[in-house]
């Protein structure tokens, strides 16, 4: 066959993406689109996250933030505690780490915000959002860990 005829199949024209092998076999691409990534959170929903982590961190005074990702290692809980030693204010930094893969959350609390947030506070926001977690609202589950760590540590001291 030269080059730019279009080969034929017996009398038929070959489609897009056919090609007819020297052994006789009709050889068919199938053109693959990709999917675009599925965002976790809807827009309205990371509006609600962006207002629960201001407000928390405005009344208490303490610096909170989430974590939505893949803790490397075994070890959930010290791949959470090296993230929260990168936060600007690590002793006043409050880290809500989320791992649906590894089906972990975890709590890291700085010096400062460890003395207002016991280890019990923290524990029973966690069950909160595991339970939202298991109705599948991740959103909603973070919003209420927020609201009631933000209840629990109660608002800024004064000095």
């Amino acid at each position: 066959m030269a080059t730019g005829e279009i080969a034929q199949r017996g009398d038929v024209e070959l489609g897009y993406g056919e090609a007819l092998m020297a052994d006789g076999r009709l050889s068919v691409a199938v053109e693959q689109k990709p999917q675009p990534p599925t965002l976790p959170f809807r827009s309205a929903e990371l509006a609600q996250l962006d207002e629960a982590l201001t407000l928390s961190s405005r009344e208490t005074g303490l610096d909170f933030s989430v974590y939505l990702g893949e803790l490397d290692g075994d070890d959930t809980r010290k791949a959470a505690e090296e993230l929260h030693a990168q936060t600007l204010r690590p002793t006043h930094a409050v880290l809500i780490a989320v791992s649906p893969g590894q089906r972990a959350v975890e709590i890291v609390t700085g010096d400062e915000s460890h003395r207002r947030l016991p280890d019990r506070g923290c524990k029973l926001a966690v069950m909160s959002m595991v339970a939202s977690f298991k109705e599948g609202n991740l959103a909603g589950g973070l919003v209420s860990g927020l609201r009631m760590l933000t209840d629990q540590a109660g608002p800024t001291p004064r000095r």
